[in-house]
Formats: C-alpha cells, sequence, structure tokens
C-alpha cells in the first residue's frame, strides 16, 4: 500500500509541475455543427437560411420576419408563443411602457434581443434588434455585409435616415444601421410606436 501511495504522490507531484505559469494557446477556428436526428450531414449557413425562409413563406407572415432555428417572429405579432419558443432568455429587462400601460421587456438570446409592448390582449412583438453577425434575415443579410448587399436583397427604395436604410412593408420597418459601406446593425421595428 505504501508502494502505491509513493507512485500516486511522484505522479501527482509531476502532473502538478507541469501545470506551473505556462500558457499552451491553441489556435485554429472553432466550429460548431449540429446535426438533427436522422440527417446524415449538417447544413450549410445558406441552406440553414433557406430553410427558414421557406418557413416563413409557407406562413405568409406580414412585413419582414425574422426566423431564428424553427420560431419564425413576426413584428406586431403575440408575443407569448415567440417566447416559449425561443425558451430562456440569456438576459431580461423591463421598464413601465412610455406609450402603453403596462410594462414593455426585453429579452436578449445568442445574437438577438426580442422588444415587447402591452397591450390589452396581452404583450406584443414591437423590435427585434441584432447583437453580432451570428443572425441574419431570412433573407440573408446580417452585420457586417455590404451596403450592395443590401440594396441586391430589398432593393433601391430604402429610405435614408440619417445613414439608416429602412424598409417599409405592411406597418413595419426593416432598418439596417451603416457605417461606410458595411452594416453595422440590423433592426426590424414596429411602427405603432412611431405615433
Amino acid at each position: 500500500m505504501k508502494g502505491r501511495l509513493a507512485v500516486i504522490g511522484v505522479g501527482l507531484a509531476v502532473l502538478l509541475a507541469g501545470c506551473g505559469n505556462s500558457t499552451n494557446v491553441i489556435e485554429g477556428e472553432v466550429k460548431t455543427i449540429s446535426t438533427a436526428a436522422g440527417e446524415d450531414s449538417p447544413q450549410t449557413g445558406e441552406e440553414k437560411q433557406q430553410e427558414q425562409k421557406t418557413k416563413a413563406e409557407k406562413k405568409e407572415e406580414k412585413g419582414y420576419v425574422f426566423c431564428y432555428n424553427d420560431t419564425v417572429i413576426e413584428i406586431d405579432a403575440s408575443s407569448a408563443s415567440v417566447i416559449e419558443q425561443l425558451g430562456e432568455a440569456n438576459s431580461y429587462f423591463e421598464a413601465p411602457s412610455c406609450a402603453f400601460e403596462g410594462i414593455d421587456k426585453m429579452y436578449t438570446y445568442n445574437g438577438f434581443e426580442v422588444d415587447t409592448y402591452p397591450l390589452e390582449d396581452g404583450d406584443h412583438i414591437s423590435a427585434v434588434i441584432f447583437k453580432d453577425d451570428t443572425v441574419a434575415t431570412a433573407e440573408g443579410v446580417g452585420i457586417g455585409d455590404s451596403v450592395d448587399k443590401v440594396i441586391e436583397t430589398y432593393g433601391e427604395d430604402a429610405v435614408d435616415e440619417s445613414g439608416m436604410m429602412v424598409y417599409d412593408k405592411d406597418g413595419m420597418r426593416l432598418c439596417f444601421i451603416v457605417e461606410g459601406e458595411r452594416v453595422i446593425s440590423v433592426e426590424y421595428r414596429s411602427t405603432v410606436l412611431d405615433a
């Protein structure tokens, strides 16, 4: 028994000695690939966006919609089922509404934020705001893309509002905040709050 403890003690000492203050840096690209049961290979980003766009078209939403995984998020729609489908938010904030009676709410998820406003029949979605380049519109435009890509995708009829390209459709706005020739923010907004 004493022999085993001595070997374990020596092994532990060697292991701890190797931990010192040195830092090992592993370089390379990290990719997360998930596949659903039964799939032979993961979808590419373009294939996933096309699938999300197809889901959005099938439902025939009004205005521009944002698709995240299997959840279609439509501006001014009831937020209850959307928030339930998205699951627990990374962070949550609420404050008394300035425009309505009740509470405005902000739910932050990986890459985007969903804001709501209160009505008598429950909360409704007022905005979806992109936080980084890990998400894109159903049509495939995101933070970091060029102004040319925005125009190619949505057309030349955007209204310029102080460096923001705004597309209006069915009572909602799709806004691309631009710096130089690149998109630095994307926001889906309700026009209900514009009054």
